[in-house]
């Protein structure tokens, strides 16, 4: 059986707005690994932004800033790990030019099981309660299965010459504090580990590691981003390796490692999401330039109008591929280039049947036309209906639409979401009248992540009553008539 496992996420954690010298910004991923010595860990990579810190004075002269770190790790009422210490920042004369990040790496021996993991954080300078996150992990090596690591994404490395927290396999791996890259990183660089082959596998068996970029939309391999490597069975088997994407374009995709037998079975297998930016980037037509029309259901797509529209509702569906041409070629195409892209398109989604896909697809469509139109989008445009034709209707949509000081807005919970659990998106109407719900948050992968929601949800009688934007809006539970809290833990 297939089995991916997402353990290797972003959040962007901020204190109150967004860019204000006053807000700490930090950054925290983490990964999970296993020590055949010592068991099951989990590693911590936490980077601060220097300049949302407040610098102070020291005896010496000099400035420095320090960040209050909590970390705790619960199963139902008990406290199985706590962590308490204090970040100290590099030194620096002068304060007017701090344009750099400090970074923290912790190691944490934590046996096999599922833990809420809480991160409390705050600029030990500055009078603000902390920043508080909040993320179930699951840690899991068993010793009777090949399993692989989280995946880390590296930075910079170099060979080890003295033990340290950032060394593993003989090197000193800088983490890669983000999983966005941007056109100016043309490279992603990253390392994990394979589990039990040598206890699991003869010595002479065969097998062999991939590692490979798919589309995040339809989890396809692109067949320019794979690497196979034979192995031979050993008690850790190390992945460390890299892919140039300075051609790969704009867009969501997943980093995946796989272990295969000698026939290709998965035999064990993660993954890593990131969101790559490649704006410069085209969608290049040669790749669909030899197909033949004459044996293609799109030939019978005649009117230029009605196929443009067409292809432009299958945006929330394509890959970042897909979805370049879709922006950047599609209005000035040709009847003969659309038809052999949307041949193309459901083709690779459905080779028996490629007009039953796109049937299929289209009732879907009309589905949230008309259920999420607004004044001035069409309802796949919109983040209700994108969300929609992506994931399916959610196993629960909440909706409140009249709460005194609330934004009208929706809850959707999804039960199971691709290779990820219990997801919400939260979405809001700013204007009455429009019935356009923008997306606020979701704990989903590639969606807006907004720890602050409710503060936001409820910003509607700030706005009514112009009353200033910065006043203390901490106390969410202070709203009356508010029921945004039951909703999202108690979805209906």
């Amino acid at each position: 059986m297939k089995k991916t496992i997402l353990i290797l996420l972003f959040f962007s954690l901020f204190i109150s707005g967004y860019c204000k010298p006053e807000n700490l910004r930090a950054y925290l991923s983490y990964s999970t690994f296993y020590s055949p010595e010592h068991g099951p860990y989990l590693e911590t990579y936490l980077s601060v932004l220097g300049s949302s810190v407040v610098f102070v004075k020291k005896d010496n002269g000099k400035f420095q800033g320090s960040v209050l770190i909590t970390m705790l790790f619960k199963q139902q009422d008990s406290i199985r790990d706590f962590r308490k210490y204090e970040l100290f920042s590099p030194e620096v004369e002068d304060t007017a030019t701090i344009n750099f990040s400090f970074i923290d790496q912790q190691r944490i021996p934590l046996p096999g099981g599922t833990y809420d993991f809480e991160l409390d954080i705050s600029d030990k300078n500055r009078d603000i309660s902390p920043f508080i996150v909040n993320e179930e992990i699951s840690i899991d090596f068993p010793k009777d299965k090949l399993k692989v690591s989280g995946i880390e994404l590296v930075e910079s490395f170099t060979k080890t010459t003295v033990e340290n927290p950032l060394s593993k396999s003989g090197y000193d791996f800088i983490p890669y504090m983000d999983n966005f890259f941007p056109e100016s990183i043309n490279k992603i660089t990253f390392y994990s580990e394979v589990y039990n082959t040598g206890s699991l596998m003869a010595a002479d068996d065969k097998f062999a590691i991939s590692t490979s970029i798919q589309s995040y939309e339809n989890n396809s391999a692109i067949s320019s981003f794979l690497r196979i490597k034979r192995e031979t069975p050993k008690t850790v088997n190390v992945v460390f390796g890299e892919f140039d994407i300075s051609k790969l374009p704009s867009g969501n995709y997943n980093l995946v490692v796989s272990v295969r037998d000698k026939n290709n079975k998965e035999l064990a297998s993660n993954i890593l999401f990131f969101q790559r930016s490649n704006p410069s980037m085209n969608f290049d037509l040669n790749d669909i330039s030899s197909i033949d029309l004459n044996t293609s259901f799109t030939s019978r797509f005649q009117n230029a109008d009605s196929l443009r529209e067409n292809t432009r509702s299958l945006f929330p569906i394509a890959s970042a591929n897909e979805k370049l041409f879709i922006k950047t070629q599609l209005p000035k195409a040709s009847l003969d280039v659309m038809q052999k892209f949307f041949h193309v398109f459901w083709f690779t989604r459905n080779n028996l049947d490629p007009l039953l896909a796109w049937n299929n697809y289209y009732e879907q469509v009309l589905i949230v036309d008309n259920d999420f139109h607004s004044i001035n989008k069409k309802g796949y445009e919109t983040d209700r209906g994108r969300v929609y034709l992506q994931f399916g209707p959610p196993n629960s949509r909440s909706q409140s639409y009249d709460e005194p000081r609330a934004y009208p807005y929706e809850i959707w919970h999804y039960y199971k979401l691709g290779n990820q659990t219990n997801r919400k998106y939260i979405f809001y109407a700013r204007e009455n009248a429009t019935n356009d719900f923008e997306l606020l948050h979701s704990d989903a992968q590639g969606e807006i992540y907004n720890p602050k929601w409710e503060i936001a949800l409820h910003q509607r009688d700030t706005d009514r009553f112009h009353l200033p934007q910065d006043i203390d809006r901490t106390k969410e539970d202070s709203y009356w008539g508010k029921h945004s809290d039951d909703y999202y833990n108690l979805p209906r």
